[in-house]
């Protein structure tokens, strides 16, 4: 590449707090200097990966930049992830599968948040550096799901069953399920600015709403396979 070209070129890589593992109820946020402890197949894979980034940052000079973020929500996430499966399902008078006992603990960013802020790390971030990216709202996962069923109860008072709470039930929990994540989110907000701009309150909202009104884009991701994957994964048996 040319050299004005060499300058300009980051490798940003979007990761996860699971690379973390677990926090206990007392335990202070994860920081970027947290150790790494994946307790799942799938967070040991994410981890792997932020590990092949660093080496390449460190062996070949790549100008690399990893995000670790908490759990997204808001407009166009795949009906699989638990805050749009529960707005649909509420809707439509199924069953709201929630794990174990409701009471892991999550931080919940709202996507546009998680934009800005790739967009600030891009522009602005130091090359080989991680920033950790969280929205500050500790839910419970019950609790997220009765926020749902109440701002349902508001705005579809005609469905099939209303309060949408009624429908809420508990399913065999995910081996690995870590019981609490928490971003401190110190360092970003103190080297480039950032800040989350959406509470849950606005930001569940405007997510609830935002699937009622898009209807044709819900039925046209949720077709064949998909049914057949929900059936497999939230079974009571």
């Amino acid at each position: 590449m040319p050299a004005h070209e060499q300058a300009a070129l980051r490798f940003l890589h979007v990761s996860t707090d699971e690379v973390f593992g677990s926090l206990g109820a007392n335990d202070p946020p994860f920081t970027e200097l947290n150790a790494y402890a994946p307790n799942s197949p799938y967070s040991a894979s994410k981890a792997a990966s932020d590990h092949l980034v660093r080496a390449y940052h460190h062996s070949y000079g790549l100008p690399t930049l990893t995000t670790n973020c908490s759990n997204n929500y808001g407009p166009f996430q795949f009906p699989e992830k638990l805050i749009p499966l529960m707005i649909l399902n509420s809707a439509a008078g199924k069953p709201l599968p929630v794990y174990g006992d409701g009471k892991n603990i999550r931080d919940w960013l709202f996507v546009t948040d998680h934009c800005d802020a790739i967009r600030m790390v891009l522009a602005s971030g130091a090359v080989g550096e991680t920033y950790n990216i969280g929205g500050a709202e500790e839910k419970l996962n019950l609790e997220v799901v009765q926020t749902i069923c109440s701002i349902l109860d508001e705005l579809r008072p005609q469905d099939p069953v209303v309060p949408h709470g009624n429908l809420i039930s508990f399913v065999k929990d995910r081996p690995g399920h870590d019981r609490r994540y928490a971003m401190d989110t110190c360092k970003i907000e103190s080297e480039l600015g950032w800040k989350p701009r959406e509470s849950f309150e606005s930001g569940i909202r405007k997510t609830v709403q935002w699937y009622l009104a898009n209807e044709t884009w819900v039925r046209d991701v949720t077709r064949g396979h998909y049914r057949e994957w929900i059936e497999q994964q939230y079974s009571s048996k």
